[in-house]
């Protein structure tokens, strides 16, 4: 094996090494959860060379540097204030969803409208305009880290792959026969998952455009969809009020999650993949281990449903949002509420962190948006200007961005001060 060069990955903190092997270009991902409250980073970085051969021949005092790099990067951060960058009239009907692209310079919409758009985000243009559809684009993602291709769910039935640069559409992906709710590219951008309302999951091969394998379980509409880290899990939630967890490579269901008494609302890996996190309209979330498929952890508190559930980077705390006009806060090895956030006057339908994880955006009914400091509980910032409910909102990669797009048929994009 011969190293070729060592890559930081900021949040979370950790490494990607590449190296030759048989005259091959691999990598290897290497987690540092601990590393933003390590004492001694001269001591880390020894040991991360005791244990990692890869790194074993690289000078100590270039690990150091990386480790102090990476550190730097996730110190505490004071929460954010955003100002209104743009507002976008960006479709003719409500919108469904939105997403930023790795780099963050790039924003993607779906619309009641049956479009896709693509924005450049720091001028407000209209960059790209995906049409094809016949119906609602309900669900879309980009190719992250790559951000070279987007893949879009509609209620015709339907997913599409499109070039990120060109618009072109590489291949529409046809054998649902129901609604699709919902998708996912897997981590090395070669497949496709979508989840549909006719109950079934599909994977599709990204080069070919062909379906791979179809998984059949639920016996209700499969809502949210996911990759594990590696690619080699796929978790399906559905309104059957159970979770399956499926081996890609061989289509074999692992494990059916059985525990929520109603409809799933989200359900998703942490970092590691060792856990998944689900919500419920029971009014719970849930936490299971990967490997027993044992519940391990019931987290009360919501006296309405739970529409939304979210880990941080290093899977340490859990967000979940409720009808119930609240969101809280979880520790995940104690399994205690450590904040409970008040001040929406409507439902919350969606939650999410930063990539540190040192804030939480909350989308809501009420028409606003809010920041939170996740170390105290604070609501730190009300993002105001829309004239109807979000239904979807995001942090960029960087967390100098927010996109929250809304039923009014707009979006806004919010920076930092200081953003470039």
């Amino acid at each position: 094996m011969k190293l070729q060069r060592i890559l930081l990955r900021h949040y979370p903190p950790g490494i990607i090494v590449e190296y030759v092997q048989a005259q091959r270009l691999h990598t290897k991902a290497i987690d540092l959860m601990d590393l933003p409250y390590a004492a001694d980073l001269t001591k880390a970085a020894h040991d991360l060379k005791q244990r990692e051969p890869l790194l074993a021949r690289v000078e100590s005092d270039k690990i150091l540097s990386v480790l102090q790099s990476l550190k730097n990067k996730n110190v505490r951060r004071i929460p954010f204030t955003y100002v209104s960058h743009k507002k976008l009239r960006a479709h003719v009907m409500p919108l469904t969803n939105c997403a930023f692209n790795k780099s963050g310079d790039r924003i993607i919409t779906g619309s009641y409208d049956r479009l896709c758009k693509v924005w450049d985000t720091v001028n407000g243009t209209e960059l790209l305009t995906l049409d094809g559809h016949k119906n609602v684009v309900y669900s879309l993602s980009f190719n992250n880290p790559f951000g070279d291709k987007i893949v879009t769910g509609s209620f015709d039935r339907t997913a599409k792959l499109w070039s990120a640069e060109t618009g072109k559409c590489h291949h529409t992906f046809k054998g649902h026969t129901g609604e699709i709710v919902a998708l996912s590219f897997n981590p090395h951008s070669t497949i496709v998952a979508t989840g549909s309302m006719d109950s079934t999951s599909m994977l599709w091969d990204v080069r070919t455009g062909s379906d791979v394998c179809k998984f059949k379980g639920h016996s209700a509409e499969v809502i949210t969809i996911g990759f594990s880290n590696s690619g080699d899990l796929l978790l399906t939630g559905s309104f059957d009020s159970t979770i399956n967890v499926w081996d890609v490579r061989t289509g074999r269901n692992l494990h059916t999650l059985i525990g929520h008494r109603s409809e799933i609302s989200n359900a998703v890996f942490n970092h590691q993949s060792t856990n998944i996190l689900s919500g419920s309209m029971d009014g719970t979330a849930k936490l299971w281990d990967v490997n027993s498929g044992e519940c391990t952890q019931t987290l009360r508190g919501h006296t309405d449903e739970v529409l939304d559930i979210a880990f941080n980077c290093t899977g340490t705390r859990i967000a979940t949002a409720s009808a119930d006009k609240t969101a809280r806060i979880y520790d995940t090895q104690s399994n205690e509420c450590l904040y409970t956030l008040t001040g929406h006057d409507n439902e919350i339908s969606k939650i999410t962190f930063d990539s540190t994880g040192s804030q939480i955006l909350t989308g809501s009914r009420d028409k606003t948006a809010r920041l939170w400091s996740s170390f105290d509980g604070r609501c730190t910032q009300v993002l105001e200007g829309h004239t109807d409910e979000i239904f979807s909102c995001a942090f960029n990669y960087e967390g100098d961005y927010i996109v929250t797009a809304s039923k009014d048929n707009t979006c806004h994009i919010w920076r930092t001060k200081d953003a470039g």
